[in-house]
């Protein structure tokens, strides 16, 4: 079944919607642990593999997304600054510096980086299309040379190739320029051409609609089989898994990970999102990251971005953190689902805190805003929340709590004012006053941190 229409570009960054009206109360739910807790990042290594995601690089600059990616994940990849219109639009100038960005903070972070994707009928400069048989060679040779001679040594693995297989029960090949006018020859070639620039590389097929058995996925596995056969340079094939209620996790799909690894190719869940929310999404995600644990040769997996307001698809909520980065059930699944804890506590048990937030007041150039912060099942001897105010907000006042900021002088980090102590259950608040200068944005509260 088809699912939703691909991708053309990141969605816009959208603000928190700010409510204006006094006492409006979101609850956010925000929980943290007295002790570390275990990480996406950290329970996949445990198991021998990586847990990445999508990254966009304009939204780096924005702390609680930066500090989710660095928390949480160990491998990037990026959304669409490695794309043929984001590094070549024009033919034979090359622009990097998007795609430079994420991969630099990657590498600062000890993270794996996925190139994505060099050949593709999408997000494709006019003038490709418009090349004769002979020149639509030389440009795709030459393009696959320079992307990756650029990168080389930094990219773990490349998506040489991406979706060029139709939907459908044909199984036939996706009409695109260089179908059209260079045949199945095409993908061949491509994939010879990157093992030239870069022996090291993973060399990867990647597309969608192909997670369980059916012609488009059979399609691929004969070429893949081909390839492996014929010794054309294939090391992995990716599968996208993007999944809605009138797509689901198939049935098959741990079944059609391990075909293909029986194969010789590594296996690699990398697009990975599941519309929906609660138990059912949360189910979903286990299942996937369980199928991929089963499978030997699945060595990772990939969400497609970090909170759900920046998804391709953000209002079917697909990801693993809300829109304030808040952990989801989903999130909780996938970490269970890889061994790890989301904490533990000695004698009474987990020191746990969630937060709420209200607009308590609001006058034309300024509000106040208040957070309650309340015990889980066991007391807690001190808590600490970030709060992230979106310049040029500046707070004013603050109160019930001592706060400290980062460099940006954006993040705020509120601790209680002595005594932290709270019974299991019980509430506390703090307050502050914002200038909006103009943004009347709610600010984003971040995971409440207990002990």
């Amino acid at each position: 079944m088809r699912k939703l229409p691909r991708r053309i570009r990141p969605t816009a960054v959208r603000a928190l919607l700010a409510t204006g009206l006094a006492g409006a109360v979101v609850t956010t739910g925000l929980a943290g642990s007295a002790h570390a807790a275990s990480t996406l990042a950290g329970s996949a290594a445990a198991k021998g593999r990586y847990f990445g995601t999508a990254v966009a690089a304009n939204h780096l600059g924005e702390s609680a997304y930066a500090s989710t990616l660095d928390a949480e994940f160990n491998a990037v990849t990026p959304e669409n600054e490695m794309k043929w219109d984001a590094v070549e639009a024009t033919r034979n100038t090359f622009t990097y510096s998007a795609a430079d960005q994420i991969v630099s903070h990657a590498q600062s972070k000890s993270m794996k980086v996925r190139g994505h994707t060099l050949v593709w009928h999408s997000q494709l400069p006019g003038w490709v299309g418009s090349l004769g048989t002979t020149d639509l060679r030389t440009a795709m040779n030459n393009h696959i040379t320079q992307v990756m001679t650029h990168y080389k040594g930094k990219i773990y693995a490349w998506d040489v190739v991406n979706e060029a297989f139709q939907d459908g029960s044909s199984g036939a090949r996706r009409s695109s320029p260089f179908q059209d006018k260079l045949g199945n020859g095409y993908i061949e070639e491509a994939f010879r051409t990157a093992r030239s620039v870069d022996p090291n590389a993973k060399l990867c097929y990647n597309d969608y609609n192909t997670d369980g058995q059916s012609a488009k996925s059979n399609a691929v596995y004969a070429m893949v089989k081909d390839f492996k056969q014929r010794g054309v340079p294939i090391d992995c094939v990716g599968f996208q898994s993007h999944f809605n209620s009138a797509s689901p996790v198939p049935s098959d799909y741990q079944a059609n990970l391990q075909r293909f690894a029986d194969l010789g190719v590594d296996v690699q869940i990398t697009e990975l999102d599941i519309e929906g929310s609660g138990t059912a999404q949360a189910t979903s995600y286990g299942k996937v990251t369980t199928a991929c644990l089963a499978v030997t040769r699945c060595t990772g997996i990939t969400v497609w971005g970090i909170p759900d307001k920046y998804s391709w698809r953000s209002s079917g909520t697909p990801l693993l953190f809300d829109n304030n980065y808040a952990k989801k059930p989903a999130y909780t699944a996938v970490l269970t689902a890889l061994g790890g804890t989301t904490g533990g506590g000695g004698g009474g048990g987990t020191a746990t805190c969630t937060t709420t937030y209200a607009r308590t007041n609001v006058w034309s150039d300024r509000f106040n805003g208040q957070v309650t912060v309340t015990a889980g099942s066991s007391a807690i001897t001190a808590w600490s929340v970030n709060v992230t105010f979106t310049s040029p907000q500046k707070v004013s006042t603050t109160w019930s709590g001592t706060p400290t900021w980062d460099s940006s002088g954006n993040v705020m980090t509120m601790k209680p004012n002595g005594n932290g102590s709270l019974a299991a259950g019980a509430s506390t608040s703090f307050g502050f006053t914002v200038m909006t200068n103009g943004n009347t944005n709610a600010p984003t509260v971040g995971a409440c941190t207990a002990s």
